[in-house]
């Protein structure tokens, strides 16, 4: 099966049926690991990170402003 029908398919699925694609797709994902780009990505953010470790907040408290939590 091609690609192009592999994605004309997908919207005749019922939602379980692409839960399971998505999982099936993120397992993949994990065991293949970070690319070249995401590898890079992380790379600048621990540099930044380290270069100023008390410019970012925990997620918690970014979370909480998001949602006007103050």
């Amino acid at each position: 099966m091609s690609t192009t029908e592999i994605l004309a398919e997908l919207p005749r699925l019922t939602a379980q049926e692409r839960a399971e694609i998505m999982e099936r797709l993120w397992h993949l994902e994990e065991a293949a690991g970070p690319n070249e780009y995401e590898k890079t990505v992380l790379n600048e953010a621990q540099a930044d990170y380290d270069a100023n470790p008390s410019a970012g907040a925990p997620w918690r408290e970014v979370e909480k402003r998001l949602r006007g939590q103050s």
